[in-house]
């Protein structure tokens, strides 16, 4: 039975804002929070208000610098969470299909049956590596197939899909008349100065991101759409209906960020580059856990041979104060994934306890 559309929710934000909270959190999907003191603003810089209008032309200026494109093909948005709901919407008309990978970050697919979409999906496998083969969404496309949605960097894998791949998913979904929809907020966490946004691909890919899980500015909530301009300015217009304008400051804020985030990417990359051994040498001790070994973003996916993955969250939140997410989420109900962008000691405490659990399940079993 459908769910009446005022009866959508997103299950898995519900428990990331009310029960996801341990003092080990390894379920945070982002590097922690930039400190204000090291980014460069002064209160002098900041002003509440500003006329209102579609898009602050220095924020405009930035995102457009960053990513290679002109000022008209940027949609600025409330996060990617935000951006991916704008363009959704934007895209589809009830009744449309819509094609999803799987395993997929819930909150898309939320949306998509929100807007009235009809949900298909397409498979990406543990054993492959969890790679997107272009085969399958042709296989799983039909005449009224409007939209393919993917991420890249996977969530919640971490599974890196190279331009070329995507390039062919592109065409297949142009000889089908549809377009691609790309949520890239894991990219910049490759710290790749080669990588350019899917956007570049073709003329029906349509990109979202943000600064919130790469760069630690979760808080400044700057996200923003890459769309051919036409649909960027009906995405604006549409946008009158969901955000009207943004609280001014964080935009002040976020053209900050960005005059200076070579700076702020250099701090992620540290972190990044020192955490992700540190979660390697944990997979390598334990014969029960079993994962794909990405090499960018600030997740991993790993799944647990034996043993109730509930059992093992519950256990590990009240005995052992760490939080992982629960696969289930994901559609995967025998993974976890494990964030690995908090301190180092942290997260070096949380795997060590995570494995204490693990023990403690064997021996239960």
């Amino acid at each position: 039975m459908t769910t009446p559309r005022r009866e959508i929710r997103s299950a898995y934000l519900e428990w990331a804002k009310l029960r996801s909270h341990a003092r080990f959190n390894l379920a945070t999907s982002g590097l922690d929070g930039y400190p204000l003191a090291k980014l460069h603003a002064k209160i002098e810089d900041l002003e509440i208000s500003a006329a209102g209008s579609y898009g602050y032309p220095p924020l405009q200026e930035r995102l457009a610098k960053k990513n290679g494109v002109g000022p008209e093909c940027v949609v600025a948005a409330n996060g990617t969470s935000m951006a991916n709901h704008l363009a959704m919407a934007a895209l589809i008309e009830p009744g449309d299909e819509v094609l999803i990978e799987q395993p997929a970050y819930e909150p898309l697919l939320a949306v998509a049956d929100y807007l009235g979409a009809k949900v298909r999906r397409f498979p990406r496998r543990f054993e492959d590596g969890f790679e997107i083969d272009p085969r399958e969404i042709e296989r799983h496309m039909t005449p009224r197939t409007r939209l393919v949605a993917v991420t890249n960097l996977h969530n919640p894998s971490g599974a890196r899909t190279p331009d070329s791949r995507l390039h062919l998913i592109g065409e297949i979904a142009q000889s089908r008349g549809a377009q691609v929809l790309v949520d890239e907020v894991y990219l910049d966490a490759c710290f790749d100065p080669h990588a350019r946004s899917a956007f570049h691909l073709g003329p029906n890919f349509i990109v979202t991101s943000s600064l919130t899980k790469a760069f630690g500015l979760s808080g400044l909530r700057c996200g923003w759409i890459l769309a051919p301009a036409p649909l960027a300015e009906r995405m604006w217009r549409l946008n009158d209906l969901f955000g009207v304008i943004p609280a001014h400051a964080a935009e002040l804020l976020s053209v900050i960020a960005l005059n200076h985030l070579s700076e702020i990417a250099a701090y992620a990359r540290r972190r990044l580059e020192t955490n992700r051994p540190v979660l390697q040498r944990f997979l390598d001790s334990r014969k029960d856990l079993l994962a794909i070994r990405s090499e960018g973003g600030t997740v991993a996916f790993p799944s647990v041979v034996s043993g109730r993955i509930d059992a093992l969250c519950q256990l590990l939140r009240d005995k052992y104060e760490t939080s992982v997410v629960p696969g289930r989420f994901f559609e995967m109900p025998d993974h976890v994934r494990i964030g690995i962008g908090g301190t180092t000691e942290m997260l070096t405490e949380g795997l060590a306890r995570m494995g204490q659990a693990l023990d403690e399940m064997a021996q239960k079993s």
